[in-house]
């Protein structure tokens, strides 16, 4: 089913909100991963606000899809994602990689209720995901496994492993979602290790290959659906995505791959975002 143009409108703005709040926890903490949480505000909203079966209240509801960080560096996403959605207080953002948070600088699945995994180690998170997958199967559930991962991390080999395991399993229940955002933390993909051509990688390994512009809400949404629907092979969805989105001044810079706001910029920064956000909810009424 398509988004209606109100639901489109207001899946943007809370992409906007949640923006905000990755600016706003990247600079309390001084330290963290700004372009990548950035680029996934859009597909994280989608998601947590759309698209996956989940519960705020009950996060251990056994039939929930389960979403999987492979990339645990882009966690701030997922955080501000998350309280928006109401797993926790929208305050506790602020306590973003202090000692005893629950909110570290990559996800600890004990520390926090809705964590699936604890990430790290890049290239890890699609094999966990493929474990989930199959012993949904096994256990005859109804849920889907979405894996989010970033296109530098398609440089690892276990990643290629699990894509074998998930093609002979015929995990029609997991699927992955590549942040294809041409940077990593010292260069352009394609300069560092290039994995071009990339669509082909994956579909020689039995993948339905979905490409979209991960910033188009109906694209995320009709993309998820048609995973969702797909039967007899697991999906996986580029999403090309530009690094930093929503602050032009920092957009497709590899530099800020792991670098966090200064105070002023933050105030320049979410000026400019409450500016969009006001002309688009004007626009709403025009």
């Amino acid at each position: 089913m398509q988004l209606t143009e109100k639901q489109k409108r207001n899946l943007e703005l809370q992409a906007i909100e949640v923006r905000q709040s990755i600016i706003d926890m990247l600079e309390d903490a001084g330290s963290g991963h700004t372009a990548g949480s950035l680029d996934m505000a859009d597909i994280f909203t989608a998601l947590y606000f759309h698209v996956a079966k989940h519960d705020p209240k009950n996060p251990e509801w056994p039939e929930r899809d389960r979403i999987i960080l492979s990339n645990g560096h882009i966690v701030p996403v997922r955080y501000a994602t998350m309280a928006h959605a109401g797993y926790f207080p929208i305050q506790e953002l602020k306590t973003l990689r202090t000692f005893g948070s629950r909110l570290q600088g990559h996800p600890e699945r004990t520390h926090l209720p809705g964590l699936e995994t604890t990430s790290g180690p890049l290239g890890s998170g699609l094999s966990q995901a493929a474990g989930m997958a199959y012993a949904a199967k096994m256990d005859k559930r109804n849920h889907h496994i979405f894996c989010l991962m970033s296109d530098g991390e398609m440089q690892a080999g276990n990643i290629w492993e699990a894509a074998m395991f998930a093609h002979a399993h015929a995990l029609d229940n997991l699927i992955g979602i590549v942040d294809r955002n041409y940077i990593q933390i010292n260069g352009r993909t394609e300069d560092v290790m290039p994995i071009e051509p990339f669509a082909e990688k994956w579909e020689s390994f039995g993948w339905r290959v979905i490409e979209i512009n991960g910033h188009r809400m109906d694209a995320i949404v009709e993309a998820c659906e048609a995973a969702k629907a797909h039967t007899g092979s697991p999906v996986v969805i580029i999403a090309h995505t530009i690094p930093g989105k929503g602050v032009p001044e920092i957009e497709f810079d590899h530099e800020w791959h792991g670098k966090a706001p200064s105070q002023e910029q933050q105030d320049r920064w979410l000026k400019d975002l409450r500016t969009l956000k006001g002309k688009m909810s004007a626009s709403h009424y025009e």
